[in-house]
Formats: structure tokens, sequence, C-alpha cells
């Protein structure tokens, strides 16, 4: 008999950027789906061309039982911030997708030093007593966490794309980036 035992990767894009957003997507599959991500060549979205991340984002729709996106605006990161730390608004984006898709068993990354502490703090944050696996490059160790991040960074690239049409090329969006940098001093001295 097939197990309906739910499993949610959760995973985030473009976290500190100053251009674009931090988008965060959860994966709900039934457990025995889990497989059929690895067969389509579901992997860390770091390792993957674009075209790549596209072209497994419609399979990985077609076996997932569900998903949700949360996209945090740079400009709603400044205001939150003003309260909460990243690693705060990580965990409460994190516990909102949870608490939508009602998974079995939770599967995420840690952006805290301290992995056990950040899975403590999402599943205070959800309300109940879930199961949650917070590891570091949780990406690399679950498919599920995989899968999410296809679909997070999948989702930044085409809210980025739509910048440029807009903007013009500001580089990646991240403050490190000098070409970013030169784009802001522009855009604030117009």
């Amino acid at each position: 008999m097939l197990s309906e035992r739910k499993i949610l990767g959760i995973d985030e894009a473009g976290r500190g950027p100053v251009v674009g957003p931090m988008v965060i997507a959860g994966v709900l599959l039934v457990e025995e789906q889990i497989p059929n991500l690895i067969r389509i060549g579901v992997k860390d979205s770091k390792k993957l061309t674009p075209k790549a991340r596209e072209k497994l984002l419609s399979g990985i729709l077609a076996i997932a039982e569900d998903q949700y996106v949360k996209i945090i605006s740079a400009a709603e990161i400044d205001t939150l911030r003003r309260t909460e730390n990243l690693n705060q608004i990580e965990a409460y984006a994190m516990a909102e997708i949870i608490r939508r898709l009602s998974p079995d068993e939770v599967q995420l990354g840690s952006v805290d030093v301290d992995e056990k502490r950040f899975g403590s703090e999402v599943m205070r944050l959800t309300g109940k007593v879930q199961t949650i696996s917070s590891v570091h490059h949780a990406e690399e160790k679950f498919p599920a966490v995989a899968a999410a991040s296809i679909v997070a960074k999948t989702t930044r690239d085409r809210a980025v794309a739509d910048l440029r049409k807009e903007y013009g090329d500001f580089g990646s969006g991240y403050p490190s980036d000098p070409k970013t940098r030169s784009f802001l001093r522009m855009t604030l001295e117009a």
C-alpha cells in the first residue's frame, strides 16, 4: 500500500537583495513522488543553468501535490528589517508556507548557524508540533528542498527580468555587485 505521507521542501532565492525580491518557495509532495524528482534531474538550483531550471519547473509542478511561493520585495525587507533580522523574516515566511500546505514533514535549509534553533523557531511560529529537518545545504540533501530551490530561483529570475525591462541592466541586484551599486548611485542621484 502506498503512503500518503506529505513532505514539504522549502527554500529561498534572493536573500538580501537591494534590487529584486527574496522568494521563498514550498513544494509539497507525496513521499512516493520524491524519486520522480530525482528521475527528471532535480538538484540544487545553483548547479543548474537558467534554461535547465525553467525546463525542470514544469516537471516539478506536475509531480508536486501543491506549492506556495512567498515573494518579499526589497522594499518590504527594508521595512521589516526595522524590527526583524533576515533570519526572522525567513522564519515567518516559512511558517506561513507550512500553515498553508499542512505537511506531515518539513525539510528546509537553515539560515541560522544553529540549525536546530532555526527549525525550532519555524516550528514555534507554525503553532503546532511538526517534524522539521532544518539543515545547512538542505537543497543538496533533500530532493523536495532542491525542487523548492528551483521554484524559488525561477520565480526570482522572472521578477528580476521584469525589473530589467523597466530599469535596464542593474547587475545581479545584490549589494556586493559593482554594477548594482553603480545603478543605485545613479538612481538615487536622479
